[in-house]
C-alpha cells in the first residue's frame, strides 16, 4: 500500500520496497527564504531491515535531511512515514525512530546500563532491566553495564549510543556520521560491527556519511546528495559502474572524463573507438574508471607518475595531451618516464551529453 500514491522516476531508482518501514516524500527545507534550499525536494524509501545510506560532501544537506526525519527540523514542504503512519508533525520523542548522534550524546554522569536504560522510563523496572540486560547482550557490553563512558573506548562508547538508540525498540534507527571520530583502524572494525549488530535486530537504518568507502561497504543501496538533491539511488555496485552523473562518478572515486561520440554500442574518443555500457547517439561524456584500463609496454603513452599504495598502483597517463588516471595491480613494472600502451578493457558510462543536458 502506497499512503502518497506516489511514482518514483529515475534517476532515484532501484527496487523501491513495496512495504517500505520509512518513506521521505518530497522534503524541502531553507533556513532563510532569500537563500536556496538546504534540502530540495528529497524523495526515498527504506526497506524493513535495510541498511541505506545518504553520501554526499560536506554542506549537502545530509544531516539537515537526517534531523527532519527525525523531527529535529520542520520541513517547509514534504511528509515523512513510517509504515502506514504519518510522523511530519509529531515530536520526535513519539515518532518511533531511534538517533545516534556523531558525538554518541552519551550522559557521562551515568552508567553504561542507564545510558541504554534511559529511553525507557515508560517501563516497569523489572521490565526496564530485562530489556537493557538484552540489548547489552546484543551488542556485546553486559559486563562493562556498571562502567561509565569515560572508562570506554571509542569503538565500545559507538555500541552503547547503538544499544539506546534500539533498546526502545524502533522500526528505524538514524545514524549521523557515526564513525567519524573514530581512528582508521576502530573505525573498520566498529563499522562492520555496528552492521552485523543491526541485520542481527532487524531494524532498517539510515546512515548519513561523506566516506564513500563507507557508504559503499556499508549499506546495501544509498543516495547521492548534491546541493540538497538527490543525483542517484542505487545499490553501491549499480552506482559505482553504472554513474548517471559526472558528479557521481567522480565523487564515487577516481573516474577518466572522456569527451565522445555515439554511434549505438560504440563511442569514437581521444582513446579510439571505446565499446559502451549501454547504447547512445551522439556527443556524450563518458566515465571510465581507472581500473578499467590496462598498462602494455610501448606505445605513444608517457608514464607521468607513480604511487604505491601496497595494494594496489595509481598511474597518471598523457596521451595526445589528456592525462587519464590507471590504476594497476602491485606487480605492474612501469615507472615514470616509460612510454605505454593504453588498453581499454571495460565498456564506458555515458554520464552526460556535451553540450546538452548532464
Amino acid at each position: 500500500m502506497n499512503p502518497l500514491n506516489v511514482e518514483y522516476p529515475s534517476p532515484n531508482t532501484s527496487e523501491i520496497p513495496a512495504e517500505p518501514a520509512l518513506r521521505v516524500e518530497g522534503l524541502t527545507k531553507r533556513f532563510h527564504p532569500s537563500m536556496p534550499p538546504v534540502v530540495d525536494n528529497l524523495s526515498f524509501a527504506v526497506a524493513p531491515g535495510e541498511i541505506f545510506a545518504l553520501l554526499g560532501p560536506s554542506g549537502c544537506g545530509k544531516t539537515t535531511a537526517l534531523r527532519l526525519i527525525a523531527g529535529f527540523e520542520r520541513p517547509d514542504r514534504g511528509q515523512v512515514w513510517l509504515g502506514q503512519e504519518n510522523l511530519t508533525h509529531r515530536p520526535p520523542e513519539k515518532r518511533g525512530i531511534g538517533f545516534v548522534f556523531q558525538d554518541y550524546a552519551l550522559f557521562p554522569h551515568l552508567s553504561v546500563f542507564d545510558n541504554v536504560a534511559f529511553g525507557l522510563r515508560s517501563l516497569s523496572p523489572s521490565a526496564r532491566r530485562q530489556r537493557v540486560e538484552e540489548v547489552l547482550g546484543l551488542v556485546g557490553l553486559t559486563v562493562f553495564k556498571d562502567r561509565r563512558p569515560h572508562e570506554l573506548s571509542g569503538g565500545q562508547q559507538q555500541r552503547v549510543a547503538l544499544a539506546r538508540a534500539i533498546a526502545p525498540g524502533p522500526k528505524v534507527v538514524l545514524l549521523d556520521e557515526p564513525f567519524s571520530s573514530l581512528d582508521a583502524g576502530l573505525r573498520q572494525v566498529t563499522r562492520d560491527e555496528v552492521r552485523e549488530l543491526l541485520k542481527r535486530s532487524g531494524i532498517g537504518a539510515v546512515l548519513v556519511t561523506h566516506d564513500q568507502e563507507e557508504a559503499l561497504s556499508f549499506a546495501e543501496r544509498l543516495a547521492v546528495m548534491r546541493a540538497g538533491s538527490l543525483e542517484q539511488i542505487g545499490t553501491p555496485e549499480e552506482v559505482y559502474t553504472r554513474p548517471l552523473t559526472p558528479f557521481v562518478a567522480q565523487f564515487l572515486g577516481r573516474t577518466n572524463l572522456i569527451p565522445g561520440e555515439a554511434r549505438g554500442i560504440e563511442a569514437e574518443t581521444p582513446l579510439g573507438l571505446l565499446r559502451l555500457a549501454e547504447g547512445a547517439v551522439g556527443p556524450v561524456l563518458l566515465s571510465l574508471r581507472p581500473e578499467g584500463f590496462v598498462l602494455e609496454p610501448g606505445g605513444e603513452a608517457v608514464v607521468l607518475s607513480r604511487e604505491f599504495k601496497g595494494h594496489d598502483l595509481t598511474y597518471r597517463v598523457r596521451l595526445d595531451g589528456r592525462d587519464y588516471v590507471v590504476q594497476a595491480d602491485p606487480h605492474c613494472p612501469c615507472r615514470p618516464g616509460d612510454r605505454v600502451r593504453l588498453e581499454v578493457r571495460d565498456p564506458a558510462v555515458v554520464v552526460g551529453r556535451r553540450g546538452g543536458e548532464v
